[in-house]
């Protein structure tokens, strides 16, 4: 179920490349920016932070950077281009890979033992928190792009929607519960119209 997240986009519950690039959406068919300020930035990373590769404390989510919110605004730009041409069939830009490419390669990452309370693994990276876990998201949509996800991506087929999503049933063709019950009322609304011959 869609709920939406500080900034305003929609969460579905989708990989989190999918979830930032959703976050470009649009209401009553026009389009929204969810990522309008770094309060947004700061807001959506607050809602994903259990979801993203790499962890955040809220004193590094309240750190967010202007040059955060423009790279996390270029990587979900991206990721709206690759899902398109996914979704379509096409092949994906180079000029897109180039710019995906650039972002995973801003911060390297590792995984580490921890040994309490019990044996664990965390994830650490170099430089700035918020800026490891842009390029985290980045890691993320190039496994989604070169992985079996990819043939399940799909566009939303609801009136207005530009949100995509990754299948996990067969039947699937809407991004949320809402834009099924939407689709549904407009095409009940279209066949009553057409039988009562407007």
């Amino acid at each position: 179920m869609a709920h939406l997240a500080g900034g305003g986009a929609p969460l579905l519950g989708e990989p989190p490349p999918i979830e930032l690039g959703n976050t470009a959406y649009a209401v009553r068919g026009r389009r929204r920016d969810g990522l309008q300020s770094v309060e947004h930035l700061a807001a959506w990373l607050r809602d994903m932070r259990a979801c993203l590769a790499i962890g955040l404390a809220d004193a590094d989510i309240e750190g967010v950077t202007d040059q955060d919110l423009r790279l996390a605004r270029e990587l979900r730009d991206v990721i709206r281009a690759l899902a398109a041409a996914a979704v379509d069939g096409r092949e994906f830009d180079a000029d897109m890979v180039a710019t995906l490419n650039r972002h995973v390669r801003q911060s390297p990452r590792w995984h580490e033992l921890r040994s309490t309370p019990e044996p664990h693994t965390t994830v650490c990276a170099e430089g700035r928190p918020v800026a490891a876990a842009i390029a985290a998201l980045a890691e993320d949509a190039v496994d989604l792009f070169a992985g079996p996800q990819r043939d399940q991506l799909r566009a939303c087929h609801g009136p207005g929607c530009v949100l995509f999503f990754v299948r996990d049933t067969p039947r699937r063709e809407w991004c949320s519960p809402g834009c099924g019950n939407r689709a549904r009322a407009a095409r009940h609304y279209a066949k009553v119209k057409q039988e009562s011959g407007d």
